[in-house]
Protein backbone atom coordinates (compact mmCIF):
# COMPACT_ATOMS: atom_id res chain seq x y z
CA UNK A 1 0.00 0.00 0.00
CA UNK A 2 3.03 2.32 0.46
CA UNK A 3 4.69 2.05 -2.91
CA UNK A 4 1.38 3.66 -4.24
CA UNK A 5 2.75 6.87 -3.46
CA UNK A 6 6.15 6.22 -4.70
CA UNK A 7 4.49 5.20 -7.89
CA UNK A 8 2.73 8.28 -8.39
CA UNK A 9 5.50 10.56 -7.34
CA UNK A 10 7.76 9.16 -9.98
CA UNK A 11 5.26 9.57 -12.67
CA UNK A 12 5.79 13.02 -12.32
CA UNK A 13 7.01 14.51 -15.77
CA UNK A 14 8.48 17.82 -16.37
CA UNK A 15 5.48 19.03 -17.65
CA UNK A 16 3.31 17.94 -15.36
CA UNK A 17 5.21 19.79 -12.74
CA UNK A 18 5.09 22.87 -15.34
CA UNK A 19 1.36 22.56 -15.44
CA UNK A 20 1.01 22.65 -12.04
CA UNK A 21 2.74 25.68 -11.50
CA UNK A 22 -0.24 27.95 -12.37
CA UNK A 23 1.84 31.23 -12.31
CA UNK A 24 4.34 30.37 -14.86
CA UNK A 25 2.11 28.15 -17.03
CA UNK A 26 -0.08 31.27 -17.40
CA UNK A 27 2.93 33.52 -18.04
CA UNK A 28 4.17 30.91 -20.91
CA UNK A 29 0.97 30.94 -22.28
CA UNK A 30 0.47 35.01 -22.33
CA UNK A 31 4.10 35.12 -24.00
CA UNK A 32 3.45 32.46 -26.25
CA UNK A 33 0.38 34.06 -27.93
CA UNK A 34 1.84 37.43 -28.02
CA UNK A 35 4.63 35.97 -29.82
CA UNK A 36 2.68 33.92 -32.18
CA UNK A 37 0.48 37.07 -32.66
CA UNK A 38 3.57 39.42 -33.59
CA UNK A 39 4.73 36.75 -36.03
CA UNK A 40 1.85 37.18 -37.89
CA UNK A 41 2.63 41.76 -37.74
CA UNK A 42 2.38 41.92 -41.53
CA UNK A 43 -1.75 40.59 -40.99
CA UNK A 44 -2.62 42.86 -37.76
CA UNK A 45 -1.11 45.84 -39.26
CA UNK A 46 -0.86 46.57 -42.15
CA UNK A 47 -1.17 49.99 -44.42
CA UNK A 48 -1.78 47.76 -47.33
CA UNK A 49 -5.42 45.63 -47.73
CA UNK A 50 -5.86 41.81 -47.29
CA UNK A 51 -8.08 41.83 -50.40
CA UNK A 52 -9.26 43.89 -53.00
CA UNK A 53 -12.22 43.43 -55.13
CA UNK A 54 -12.76 45.38 -58.14
CA UNK A 55 -14.28 45.43 -61.09
CA UNK A 56 -14.85 41.87 -60.87
CA UNK A 57 -11.39 40.80 -60.52
CA UNK A 58 -9.69 40.01 -57.19
CA UNK A 59 -6.15 41.20 -56.05
CA UNK A 60 -3.67 40.71 -53.02
CA UNK A 61 -1.83 43.76 -52.01
CA UNK A 62 -0.25 42.13 -49.51
CA UNK A 63 1.90 39.37 -51.68
CA UNK A 64 2.03 41.96 -55.07
CA UNK A 65 2.49 45.20 -55.73
CA UNK A 66 -0.26 46.58 -58.53
CA UNK A 67 -0.02 50.27 -60.60
CA UNK A 68 -2.58 52.90 -59.93
CA UNK A 69 -3.24 51.95 -63.79
CA UNK A 70 -4.80 48.65 -62.41
CA UNK A 71 -7.83 50.48 -60.54
CA UNK A 72 -8.07 53.75 -62.67
CA UNK A 73 -5.03 55.69 -61.51
CA UNK A 74 -3.49 57.98 -63.88
CA UNK A 75 0.18 57.35 -62.60
CA UNK A 76 2.23 54.05 -62.95
CA UNK A 77 3.23 53.73 -59.61
CA UNK A 78 2.70 51.86 -56.49
CA UNK A 79 -0.87 52.33 -55.37
CA UNK A 80 -1.30 54.26 -52.02
CA UNK A 81 -4.66 52.70 -50.65
CA UNK A 82 -4.64 54.86 -48.46
CA UNK A 83 -4.85 57.87 -50.31
CA UNK A 84 -8.46 58.96 -50.47
CA UNK A 85 -8.78 59.46 -53.94
CA UNK A 86 -7.72 55.92 -54.36
CA UNK A 87 -10.16 54.50 -52.04
CA UNK A 88 -13.19 56.16 -53.65
CA UNK A 89 -11.97 54.71 -57.36
CA UNK A 90 -11.51 51.17 -55.59
CA UNK A 91 -15.08 51.33 -53.45
CA UNK A 92 -16.64 52.77 -56.49
CA UNK A 93 -16.30 49.54 -58.33
CA UNK A 94 -15.31 47.24 -55.44
CA UNK A 95 -14.27 47.06 -51.91
CA UNK A 96 -11.12 46.42 -49.81
CA UNK A 97 -10.81 44.23 -47.03
CA UNK A 98 -8.20 46.37 -44.41
CA UNK A 99 -6.22 44.59 -41.69
CA UNK A 100 -6.93 45.97 -37.63
CA UNK A 101 -4.41 48.61 -37.72
CA UNK A 102 -3.96 50.47 -41.42
CA UNK A 103 -0.39 51.53 -40.52
CA UNK A 104 2.53 49.73 -40.92
CA UNK A 105 5.83 50.21 -38.44
CA UNK A 106 7.25 53.26 -40.83
CA UNK A 107 3.65 54.58 -42.08
CA UNK A 108 3.28 58.10 -41.99
CA UNK A 109 0.19 59.60 -41.01
CA UNK A 110 -0.18 63.28 -42.14
CA UNK A 111 -3.98 63.73 -41.32
CA UNK A 112 -3.38 63.69 -37.41
CA UNK A 113 -5.53 65.83 -35.43
CA UNK A 114 -2.64 67.76 -33.51
CA UNK A 115 1.36 68.17 -33.87
CA UNK A 116 3.53 65.08 -33.67
CA UNK A 117 3.92 63.26 -31.54
CA UNK A 118 0.06 63.13 -30.75
CA UNK A 119 -2.18 61.81 -28.06
CA UNK A 120 -4.01 58.05 -28.47
CA UNK A 121 -7.04 58.12 -30.57
CA UNK A 122 -9.54 56.19 -32.29
CA UNK A 123 -7.45 56.34 -35.25
CA UNK A 124 -4.14 55.70 -33.60
CA UNK A 125 -5.06 53.91 -30.70
CA UNK A 126 -1.75 54.03 -28.97
CA UNK A 127 -0.60 57.38 -30.19
CA UNK A 128 2.05 58.56 -32.76
CA UNK A 129 5.92 58.81 -31.73
CA UNK A 130 7.66 62.20 -33.32
CA UNK A 131 7.36 61.47 -36.77
CA UNK A 132 3.44 60.40 -37.01
CA UNK A 133 4.48 57.05 -37.36
CA UNK A 134 2.06 54.92 -35.00
CA UNK A 135 2.58 53.35 -32.21
CA UNK A 136 1.11 50.21 -31.79
CA UNK A 137 2.38 48.64 -35.49
CA UNK A 138 6.12 49.86 -34.19
CA UNK A 139 5.36 47.99 -31.15
CA UNK A 140 4.13 44.66 -32.78
CA UNK A 141 6.75 44.72 -35.07
CA UNK A 142 9.39 46.12 -32.45
CA UNK A 143 8.67 43.19 -30.10
CA UNK A 144 8.74 40.66 -32.70
CA UNK A 145 12.22 41.35 -34.01
CA UNK A 146 13.49 41.49 -30.29
CA UNK A 147 12.12 38.41 -29.76
CA UNK A 148 13.33 36.68 -32.35
CA UNK A 149 16.89 37.85 -31.94
CA UNK A 150 16.44 37.21 -28.26
CA UNK A 151 15.60 33.37 -28.87
CA UNK A 152 19.10 33.13 -32.06
CA UNK A 153 21.13 34.93 -29.29
CA UNK A 154 19.96 32.09 -26.58
CA UNK A 155 20.12 29.41 -28.95
CA UNK A 156 23.73 30.10 -29.98
CA UNK A 157 24.98 31.30 -26.87
CA UNK A 158 24.00 28.51 -24.71
CA UNK A 159 25.41 25.80 -27.67
CA UNK A 160 28.60 27.15 -27.38
CA UNK A 161 28.56 27.87 -23.91
CA UNK A 162 27.31 24.02 -23.21
CA UNK A 163 29.84 22.27 -25.75
CA UNK A 164 33.16 24.68 -24.25
CA UNK A 165 32.02 24.32 -20.44
CA UNK A 166 31.32 20.33 -21.31
CA UNK A 167 35.03 20.40 -23.22
CA UNK A 168 36.58 22.26 -19.59
CA UNK A 169 35.12 20.25 -17.50
CA UNK A 170 35.60 16.74 -18.86
CA UNK A 171 39.29 17.04 -19.80
CA UNK A 172 40.04 19.59 -16.79
CA UNK A 173 43.74 19.48 -16.22
CA UNK A 174 46.08 22.30 -17.95
CA UNK A 175 43.34 23.13 -20.36
CA UNK A 176 40.48 23.87 -18.07
CA UNK A 177 43.06 26.13 -15.73
CA UNK A 178 43.93 28.17 -18.79
CA UNK A 179 40.39 28.23 -20.52
CA UNK A 180 39.10 29.31 -16.69
CA UNK A 181 41.78 32.47 -16.88
CA UNK A 182 40.41 33.08 -20.37
CA UNK A 183 37.16 33.41 -19.15
CA UNK A 184 37.62 35.52 -16.03
CA UNK A 185 39.53 37.79 -18.43
CA UNK A 186 36.86 37.95 -21.18
CA UNK A 187 34.49 38.28 -18.77
CA UNK A 188 35.61 41.29 -17.02
CA UNK A 189 35.57 43.45 -20.30
CA UNK A 190 33.34 46.25 -20.77
CA UNK A 191 30.42 44.44 -22.95
CA UNK A 192 28.15 47.23 -23.27
CA UNK A 193 31.07 49.69 -24.39
CA UNK A 194 32.82 47.11 -26.33
CA UNK A 195 29.57 46.44 -28.26
CA UNK A 196 28.72 50.59 -28.59
CA UNK A 197 32.24 50.70 -30.13
CA UNK A 198 32.03 48.01 -32.69
CA UNK A 199 28.70 48.96 -33.76
CA UNK A 200 29.66 52.93 -34.27
CA UNK A 201 32.45 51.72 -36.80
CA UNK A 202 30.29 49.32 -39.22
CA UNK A 203 26.79 50.30 -39.50
CA UNK A 204 24.65 47.28 -38.00
CA UNK A 205 22.16 45.00 -38.98
CA UNK A 206 20.21 42.08 -37.59
CA UNK A 207 23.36 39.50 -38.06
CA UNK A 208 25.93 41.52 -37.39
CA UNK A 209 24.59 42.82 -34.32
CA UNK A 210 23.87 39.27 -33.51
CA UNK A 211 27.93 38.50 -34.12
CA UNK A 212 29.12 41.43 -32.03
CA UNK A 213 26.46 40.18 -29.06
CA UNK A 214 27.67 36.72 -29.32
CA UNK A 215 31.22 37.88 -28.87
CA UNK A 216 30.35 38.13 -25.46
CA UNK A 217 27.35 36.31 -24.41
CA UNK A 218 28.56 32.80 -24.53
CA UNK A 219 29.82 32.45 -21.12
CA UNK A 220 26.51 32.49 -19.46
CA UNK A 221 26.34 28.64 -19.10
CA UNK A 222 29.98 27.71 -19.24
CA UNK A 223 30.35 27.74 -15.33
CA UNK A 224 27.88 25.80 -14.99
CA UNK A 225 27.88 23.03 -17.27
CA UNK A 226 31.62 22.87 -16.09
CA UNK A 227 30.37 21.98 -12.91
CA UNK A 228 28.16 19.24 -13.74
CA UNK A 229 30.70 17.80 -16.13
CA UNK A 230 33.24 17.89 -13.39
CA UNK A 231 30.91 16.34 -11.01
CA UNK A 232 29.72 13.52 -13.22
CA UNK A 233 33.28 12.47 -14.84
CA UNK A 234 34.10 10.34 -12.09
CA UNK A 235 30.93 8.46 -11.43
CA UNK A 236 30.94 4.73 -11.89
CA UNK A 237 28.70 4.59 -14.69
CA UNK A 238 31.17 7.56 -16.50
CA UNK A 239 34.04 5.05 -15.57
CA UNK A 240 32.26 2.05 -16.38
CA UNK A 241 32.02 3.66 -20.10
CA UNK A 242 35.07 4.57 -20.73
CA UNK A 243 36.41 0.57 -19.49
CA UNK A 244 34.01 -0.32 -22.27
CA UNK A 245 36.12 1.47 -24.64
CA UNK A 246 33.83 4.22 -25.92
CA UNK A 247 34.91 7.55 -26.96
CA UNK A 248 35.42 10.39 -25.54
CA UNK A 249 32.43 12.16 -27.99
CA UNK A 250 30.21 9.76 -27.30
CA UNK A 251 30.57 9.91 -22.98
CA UNK A 252 30.71 13.51 -22.89
CA UNK A 253 27.29 14.09 -25.11
CA UNK A 254 25.49 10.89 -24.29
CA UNK A 255 26.25 10.07 -21.19
CA UNK A 256 26.89 13.24 -18.61
CA UNK A 257 25.58 15.89 -21.11
CA UNK A 258 21.76 14.89 -20.65
CA UNK A 259 21.86 15.35 -16.63
CA UNK A 260 23.77 18.63 -17.26
CA UNK A 261 21.34 20.17 -19.69
CA UNK A 262 18.38 19.76 -16.75
CA UNK A 263 20.32 22.67 -14.83
CA UNK A 264 20.99 24.35 -18.26
CA UNK A 265 17.99 24.81 -19.58
CA UNK A 266 15.87 26.31 -16.91
CA UNK A 267 18.23 29.35 -17.47
CA UNK A 268 17.05 30.20 -21.47
CA UNK A 269 14.40 31.94 -19.98
CA UNK A 270 16.81 34.05 -18.04
CA UNK A 271 19.25 34.54 -21.07
CA UNK A 272 16.33 35.38 -23.26
CA UNK A 273 15.12 38.23 -21.18
CA UNK A 274 18.73 39.33 -20.94
CA UNK A 275 19.31 39.28 -24.81
CA UNK A 276 15.66 41.18 -25.10
CA UNK A 277 17.53 43.84 -22.83
CA UNK A 278 21.12 44.01 -24.81
CA UNK A 279 19.20 44.76 -27.79
CA UNK A 280 16.63 47.59 -26.33
CA UNK A 281 19.68 48.86 -24.79
CA UNK A 282 22.17 49.36 -28.54
CA UNK A 283 18.34 50.83 -29.89
CA UNK A 284 18.04 52.96 -26.94
CA UNK A 285 21.74 54.29 -27.26
CA UNK A 286 21.35 54.42 -31.27
CA UNK A 287 23.95 51.84 -31.81
CA UNK A 288 21.57 48.97 -32.85
CA UNK A 289 19.59 48.48 -35.82
CA UNK A 290 19.51 50.36 -38.76
CA UNK A 291 17.33 53.92 -38.35
CA UNK A 292 14.18 53.43 -39.12
CA UNK A 293 13.22 50.17 -38.12
CA UNK A 294 10.85 49.03 -35.37
CA UNK A 295 12.78 48.75 -32.14
CA UNK A 296 11.16 48.78 -28.33
CA UNK A 297 14.62 50.93 -27.61
CA UNK A 298 14.66 53.58 -29.99
CA UNK A 299 10.73 54.21 -28.71
CA UNK A 300 11.80 54.44 -25.69
CA UNK A 301 14.35 56.80 -26.77
CA UNK A 302 11.39 58.66 -27.85
CA UNK A 303 9.82 58.82 -24.76
CA UNK A 304 13.02 60.33 -23.04
CA UNK A 305 12.84 62.83 -25.90
CA UNK A 306 9.18 63.61 -25.51
CA UNK A 307 8.55 64.15 -22.29
CA UNK A 308 5.52 66.21 -23.02
CA UNK A 309 4.15 62.88 -24.72
CA UNK A 310 3.83 60.47 -21.82
CA UNK A 311 2.12 57.80 -23.88
CA UNK A 312 5.14 56.94 -25.73
CA UNK A 313 7.32 56.37 -22.92
CA UNK A 314 4.53 54.31 -20.09
CA UNK A 315 3.41 52.03 -23.02
CA UNK A 316 6.52 50.84 -24.03
CA UNK A 317 7.94 50.54 -20.02
CA UNK A 318 4.73 48.41 -20.21
CA UNK A 319 5.40 46.26 -22.95
CA UNK A 320 9.33 45.59 -21.36
CA UNK A 321 8.19 45.14 -17.85
CA UNK A 322 5.79 42.69 -19.07
CA UNK A 323 7.83 40.65 -21.24
CA UNK A 324 10.57 40.17 -19.13
CA UNK A 325 8.75 39.56 -15.48
CA UNK A 326 6.43 36.66 -17.90
CA UNK A 327 9.92 35.14 -18.72
CA UNK A 328 11.18 35.51 -15.00
CA UNK A 329 8.00 33.06 -14.25
CA UNK A 330 8.46 31.20 -17.00
CA UNK A 331 12.03 30.81 -15.69
CA UNK A 332 10.94 30.09 -12.25
CA UNK A 333 8.40 27.25 -13.08
CA UNK A 334 11.19 25.51 -15.45
CA UNK A 335 13.54 25.54 -12.91
CA UNK A 336 11.21 23.93 -9.84
CA UNK A 337 9.89 21.13 -12.34
CA UNK A 338 13.55 20.31 -13.29
CA UNK A 339 13.93 20.25 -9.36
CA UNK A 340 14.33 16.43 -8.41
CA UNK A 341 13.17 17.97 -4.70
CA UNK A 342 10.08 18.99 -6.00
CA UNK A 343 6.57 16.79 -6.17
CA UNK A 344 4.95 19.27 -8.05
CA UNK A 345 2.70 21.00 -5.15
Amino acid sequence: MQSLPRRANKKLSFWHKFRINRRALISAQIFMGIFILSLFSELIANDKPFLVRFDGKWYFPLFNNYSELVFGGEFDLDTEYRDPLVAAMIEEKGWMLWPVIRYSYDTINYDLPSPAPSPPTKENILGTDDRGRDIAARLLYGFRISVLFGITLTIFSSLIGIALGALQGYYGGLFDIIFQRFIEIWSGMPTLFLLIILSSIIEPNFWWLLSITLIFSWMSLVGLVRAEFLRARNFEYVLAARAMGMSNARVMFVHILPNALTSALSYLPFILGGSITTLTSLDFLGFGLPIGSPSLGELLAQGKANLQAPWIGITVFVVLALSLSLLVFIGEGIRDAFDPRSSGS
